[in-house]
């Protein structure tokens, strides 16, 4: 893998984990698309697993404030002074439970639901655009300090889904909290604060499988900073952009996107 190939793909990793796009959609499209494919399927998947902690690295600068707070509050909850909860002590907790769905998919369905298919990724590609637009057009009113058990386990339900490339966890996730009535800049950063504890976990389960050896550190290192440079300016953009316009703009690209993979895949181009 040349530092190129590295940085390259740690910028799809940073834009697509972040943007309702599917960073792991967009990972095997360029791969598909640009023919790189040089890595042994371990080390692939070492490759992933750094550029998603730069992307984990990403959203807690951005947050950091507010994980600070939520994380100090759900803490305190804990202590022998038993101190009532919070609202911040309660979303802190309600992010660790929406984690569980996600989290139990994972470990039993993973071989099942993370199919790498050209063909499949450009149809969850379309299909998830299109619900998404859907979503997008109910009226919403909750802020996020109306996140509550409902709402986390439903949007936590969700999130199992982005296991499959080209669905997209954010925006997965977006569009539930569209569904459940959220307005788009709560569903978004819901959707963000989620991923704090679904991107450590998996990274840190599949970090204990993977090995990186020393010839590819470079490349390793290029492509982490390059998905947390990237990432911290999607969370940015995507919440600046839904604030003032709607995820119009994203349904446009995930269903053009996938309807050009398939025009290539059936005229034989590539």
């Amino acid at each position: 893998m040349s530092t190129f190939e590295a940085i390259v793909l740690g910028i799809v990793q940073g834009l697509g984990e972040f943007l309702p796009i599917s960073s792991s959609g967009h990972l095997e499209l360029t791969r598909w698309l640009f023919g790189w494919d040089s890595l042994t399927e371990d080390l692939e998947q070492s490759f992933d697993v750094a550029v998603h902690l730069g992307t984990l690295v990403a959203v807690i600068i951005y947050f950091r404030n507010d994980l600070w707070a939520y994380g100090r509050a759900g803490l305190r909850s804990l202590t022998p002074a038993g101190r009532p909860l919070s609202a911040e002590g309660r979303i802190a907790w309600l992010l660790v439970v929406s984690t569980i769905p996600a989290a139990i998919t994972g470990v039993v369905l993973e071989s099942v639901l993370a199919v790498d298919r050209i063909w499949l990724i450009a149809v969850s590609l379309i299909a998830g655009g299109l619900v998404l637009w859907w979503a997008d057009r109910l009226h919403g009113h909750r802020q996020i300090d109306d996140f509550g058990l409902r709402d986390a386990l439903l949007i936590g339900a969700g999130q199992a889904l982005a296991l499959q490339p080209g669905v997209s966890r954010s925006g997965v996730t977006m569009t539930v909290g569209r569904m459940l009535r959220f307005e788009r800049a709560p569903a978004a950063r819901i959707a963000f604060l989620m991923s704090v504890p679904v991107i450590a976990g998996a990274g840190l389960y599949k970090a204990l499988s993977a090995s990186i050896p020393m010839d590819f550190l470079g490349p390793f290192v290029w492509g982490m900073v390059s998905a947390t440079v990237t990432g911290y300016l999607a969370i940015w953009g995507t919440l600046y952009l839904i604030q003032r316009w709607s995820f119009t703009p994203f349904v446009v690209y995930r269903v053009g996107l996938g309807l050009f993979v398939l025009a290539l895949l059936a005229t034989g181009v590539r």
